[in-house]
């Protein structure tokens, strides 16, 4: 790609509007990763009203009450069988190989919804490095091969917490995989997480995502490969400065839609600050959270 302009007029309006897509890669990044944000709260919030409707009182999740008030949407069939089988018993009788793929693929779309928002100050700043060197004239590497390889970071992660959720739901007995995970196991998981606010590796992690613009600069190529490793990279940032908030979701319900959009909002919040204060509040409210729920437990 470079800096050149283009005289599309001979095309029609459709091949017009497909040629100002393809010359303004920030145009279709900001399309592609809206829609993709988009989808996954969608998908998500039909399957937490799922969730909530197959739920008995005594088990609710926080949140379920207003959840069964919302209308039920038809769906695609394959759609039905993703949340039928992430909404089973952990683990399924004799379709752990099915439902683990489901679950992977029900954390990483919470990883788009909650995560992808919190990555736009690099992949901002990467369209604006991006733009500056094409207007020179120079090759360009498109955007979305950095937004990929970010998104198989928290890919392989997904498959990790899918593991996890198996695992503990098994050793609670905890019934749905959705459930809240109660007792000591959601009392670690919320210590875990807390503890992890105050340590200096979330720290670092947390100083890199808020200063995208020097690791791009200093690491800027023409080569595909090398963007996508570098999208790897800023993934593994993301995901180390984030693991543990995910950890939450077991003491709430891995499907608590209104938790899930809180811890991408604080997520938000903190790589756009400055200051370890929201880090360090949120981790004394988990601490405080945790001990509380393993005294109630003991």
């Amino acid at each position: 790609m470079t800096g050149q302009d283009h005289d599309f007029h001979h095309l029609d309006l459709a091949g017009r509007a497909a040629a100002s897509v393809a010359r303004n890669p920030r145009l279709a990044v900001t399309i592609v990763v809206g829609a993709a944000v988009v989808l996954a709260w969608l998908t998500l919030g039909v399957m937490a009203i799922r969730g909530a409707e197959g739920r008995v009182a005594g088990a609710s999740a926080p949140g379920d009450f207003m959840l069964r008030y919302l209308p039920p949407l038809p769906l695609p069939d394959f759609l039905d069988r993703l949340f039928a089988l992430c909404l089973a018993p952990a683990p399924l009788a004799g379709a752990i190989g099915a439902q683990a793929p489901a679950l992977v693929l029900m954390w990483f779309l919470m990883a788009v919804a909650a995560m992808l928002p919190s990555a736009a100050p690099m992949i901002r700043t990467y369209c604006e490095i991006a733009d500056t060197a094409r207007i020179k004239g120079e090759p360009v590497v498109h955007p979305l091969i950095l937004i990929a390889g970010y998104l198989c970071i928290w890919l392989a992660a997904s498959a990790l917490f899918a593991a996890l959720t198996l695992g503990v739901h098994a050793f609670a007995s905890s019934g749905q995989v959705l459930d809240p995970v109660v007792g000591v196991a959601g009392a670690l998981a919320l210590l875990i997480a807390g503890l992890y606010q105050f340590s200096g590796l979330k720290e670092a992690c947390l100083t890199k995502c808020r200063n995208p613009f020097a690791i791009l600069f200093a690491n800027w190529s023409a080569k595909a490969g090398r963007i996508f490793q570098l999208g790897l990279e800023q993934g593994l940032w993301c995901l180390g400065c984030c693991w543990a908030l995910m950890l939450v979701m077991f003491a709430v319900g891995a499907m608590n839609i209104f938790w899930m959009a809180l811890i991408g909002l604080f997520t938000l919040i903190e790589k756009q600050t400055t200051g370890r204060m929201a880090s360090r509040i949120a981790g004394a409210i988990l601490l405080v959270w945790g001990a509380a729920l393993l005294l109630v437990s003991a």
